[in-house]
């Protein structure tokens, strides 16, 4: 059945309501500008002066996260409650759900924002992990050489994004200088798992267990920042009916309502491994704004107001969708016109006052009829630096 043909679910949020987002980065931004095209209204809770979803939203209340006395007002007087990132201390999220429907829950991020926790609950829904082990002090040095003796990944268990708070490692030998070096804090030693590429699918489930999976995208990584994504991803069609089983089973097991991104590494024998799960929008789902019929946003919004899900079509036989970073500015503001003379071209910028190196300033969309889009959209990002 076509998500979007369903009925409202009795006590659904109508146009007019307010939406509630905890952050005001980037993915609130572009969550506030799709939910306004339903009639919501939008407010965000950010404790940074003038995050970019300020800039478009109906409120923009600043104040810190751990101040929950803000944040239960805030959350009263809002319709129901969303986050656009996974930092959101599990403190917030349970002062804002005694007022207001916080959608996913706080228990989806609770498991997602550390490592230890997300490959557990995983493993517990008999979802494929990669091996590893647990650094908690010097005491657990022997214990993680012996399961992970070759090359590994030490990754802090907590607040590690786009590469962030990671090690690579050639052999155990390299365990402890890695683990003082990470700050002596508890850590995840993982096995480094030989893939092709990696994929992600981003799923959305409704508050009536209804589920919209987008086909799977393909992600290119520079400096361990995702740099370029693929759609639809050059997948066989069984990896792809994997891909999907392995995000329905984590939307359904979790009891999700709301959006969430499973990122995946494809092995050479089309195998899966489950490499991380964001509780929210992804960036490389954002081609989905301009080349399926609803965007992942949208399908935030609706799952979060008890809304049927849109339809997860695409307009175009392929996408891509390339990141820009603030290096681009270093030679002054770039050159947009070249980038806009070129057809199809989608720019979409975030509003940041200042760009800095590997900063997520925007992103370029290109739709096209085959997989070269992702060489075009490489292209016309080469003509945007003075």
């Amino acid at each position: 059945m076509n998500p979007s043909h369903q009925t409202p679910q009795p006590g659904a949020l109508l146009p007019g309501s307010t939406l509630g987002v905890l952050g005001g980065g980037q993915l609130g931004r572009m969550f506030a500008l799709a939910a306004h095209r339903l009639g919501f209204r939008v407010a965000v809770y950010s404790d940074d002066a003038a995050p970019p979803a300020s800039l478009v939203v109906d409120r923009h209340v600043r104040a810190p996260y751990d101040d929950l006395d803000q944040v239960a007002k805030f959350a009263a007087s809002v319709d129901a409650v969303t986050f656009e990132f996974e930092n959101v201390p599990t403190a917030t999220a349970q002062a804002a759900t005694r007022h207001a429907p916080v959608r996913p829950s706080g228990d989806l991020l609770h498991m997602t924002q550390h490592r230890l926790r997300e490959k557990r609950g995983l493993r517990r829904l008999g979802l494929p992990v990669a091996d590893f082990a647990e650094i908690s002090s010097p005491s657990d040095f022997e214990g993680a050489a012996a399961a992970i003796p070759g090359k590994g990944i030490m990754k802090t268990a907590a607040w590690g994004y786009d590469g962030k708070g990671q090690r690579r490692l050639a052999n155990a030998d390299e365990i402890e200088p890695a683990w003082r070096e990470l700050g002596e804090q508890p850590t995840v030693l993982e096995a480094i798992v030989p893939f092709e590429r990696e994929i992600s699918v981003v799923g959305a489930r409704g508050v009536d267990g209804e589920i919209a999976l987008y086909e799977p995208f393909e992600n290119l990584h520079e400096n361990q920042i995702l740099d370029t994504t693929l759609w639809p991803a050059r997948v066989s069609a069984a990896t792809r009916a994997a891909a999907h089983e392995i995000t329905r089973t984590l939307l359904d097991g979790m009891a999700v309502v709301g959006v969430l991104c499973i990122e995946m590494f494809v092995l050479p024998s089309g195998e899966l491994i489950v490499n991380e799960i964001a509780p929210r929008p992804h960036n490389s789902g954002h081609l989905t704004i301009d080349a399926h019929v609803a965007s992942q946003f949208e399908q935030q919004a609706r799952a979060v107001a008890g809304l049927p899900l849109g339809a997860v079509d695409a307009v175009a036989p392929a996408a891509a969708m390339v990141n820009l970073l603030g290096d681009l500015w270093q030679n002054g503001e770039p050159d947009w016109a070249a980038a806009l003379r070129e057809p199809g071209v989608r720019l979409h910028l975030y509003g940041k006052a200042e760009a800095r190196p590997g900063r997520k300033m925007g992103h370029l969309t290109v739709m096209g009829d085959s997989d070269a889009v992702a060489e075009r959209a490489q292209r016309v990002r080469s003509l945007l630096p003075r």
